[in-house]
């Protein structure tokens, strides 16, 4: 039997954190260790998929609430302007695998990424 991932843990209550929205099944928070001014972290309740690949492949209408939960918190805090990151594999940053994706809002600067 595997773990349940730090995600599933904060959902159940038995990690502290402040559960800013939510849908039928997905959950945002903000994330501990900010990159942006405004930095939450949308999540899918389920741990079934462990990055954004198998979440469009298995579920595309869970990614799009994701998506959607994504906007409207860009839409309260941010004026609807943000990124939307998700890591995908150790090489690109992901640690937690349970898919999730990173709203960043708020003065943000493009450093590698052309226009």
């Amino acid at each position: 039997m595997t773990e349940s991932s730090v995600f599933t843990r904060i959902l159940q209550g038995e990690i502290p954190a402040e559960i800013i929205a939510q849908t039928e099944n997905a959950f945002a928070i903000r994330d501990i260790a900010p990159q942006a001014p405004v930095h939450f972290l949308v999540i899918p309740k389920t741990e079934r998929y462990r990055d954004v690949v198998e979440l469009a492949d298995g579920d595309p209408a869970l990614l799009a609430e994701v998506v959607g939960l994504a906007r409207a918190l860009a839409d309260e805090h941010a004026g609807g302007e943000f990124r939307l990151v998700f890591n995908t594999g150790p090489g690109a940053g992901q640690t937690v695998f349970h898919v999730h994706a990173h709203v960043l809002a708020g003065q943000l600067e493009e450093k590698t990424l052309g226009a």
